[in-house]
């Protein structure tokens, strides 16, 4: 069954991995100085760094319209036998709300609300995108991704909390708080919401490791695939990062860097190890 799939561009998968499974993305916009443009289209999140750090406003970002969904899905289920549409958490966003009601006119046009965001929202899209590869039905694929949610796990660390607390994700006390005592808060992500884990305290080059570690000590996850996505971190961290990760033994290891829209919440120097529960 030909089987197009499609995501928001909060999925932050890698150009490599577009390419490999053929997946469109819809971009989500971003709103600067009263500029609005399209994430990875028009603005990259280096655009969004060097903005705020030469004390500019932080960005706003919006949800895709009605209208261009369906474009994309006008688009695709002609040349498609079915398509299988990928939402950031609906808590987090609109997307959703608008895709189901854009879904409405199409048949064959399917829409998954992934309760999740960044490479969280990715892993279902490449599972899905196996799952196709292997002849699965498209009503089938929706079902296996719907019980695949509650398995992913999305957490993230974050070096800096003015980000968040622009974005109105935590309060500028405990963002002023935390930079005093110099914490790195780990944010995770549970039934499509964003809350506080464990909170480290030092060096962010050290915490990561330490937070690599606690998330993959129990040994449970999937061993197929893990993730590693950041926001403007250094390549030796990155890589410092990788080499605690390929101690746990996974089949494949991917590397991928955050988008305009999360990056405009979670704000550089930030890592997140994502992989899929058992």
């Amino acid at each position: 069954m030909a089987i197009k799939l499609i995501s928001d561009s909060t999925c932050d998968l890698t150009p490599e991995l577009l390419e490999r499974y053929d997946i469109t993305l819809a971009p989500l916009y971003v709103t600067q100085d009263g500029v609005t443009r399209r994430d990875g289209v028009d603005i990259h999140p280096q655009d969004i760094f060097d903005h705020v750090a030469a004390g500019g406003s932080l960005p706003s970002t919006s949800a895709v319209n009605i209208a261009d969904y369906q474009e994309l899905f006008s688009k695709y289920a002609q040349e498609y036998e079915a398509v299988i549409h990928f939402n950031i958490g609906q808590g987090f966003s609109a997307c959703h709300q608008n895709a189901v009601i854009a879904a409405e006119d199409f048949d064959n046009v399917y829409v998954v609300d992934t309760r999740n965001l960044t490479m969280g929202q990715g892993l279902l899209v490449v599972e899905a995108a196996e799952a196709a590869r292997r002849g699965m039905a498209a009503q089938d694929i929706v079902e296996m991704m719907n019980s695949l949610i509650d398995k992913v796990a999305t957490t993230f660390v974050v070096d800096r909390l003015d980000y968040l607390a622009k974005g109105g994700r935590c309060s500028s006390v405990v963002a002023l708080g935390a930079n005093l005592l110099k914490l790195k808060p780990c944010i995770v992500l549970s039934d499509g919401k964003m809350a506080v884990g464990k909170k480290y305290r030092g060096v962010f080059d050290k915490v990561l490791l330490d937070y690599v570690r606690d998330q993959l000590g129990s040994g449970d996850y999937r061993r197929d695939r893990c993730v590693i996505v950041h926001a403007a971190c250094k390549p030796e961290t990155v890589a410092a990062v990788r080499a605690v990760v390929d101690e746990y033994g996974f089949d494949e290891v991917i590397v991928g860097e955050a988008g305009c829209t999360i990056s405009s919440h979670c704000g550089p120097n930030t890592l997140g190890v994502l992989f899929l529960k058992k």
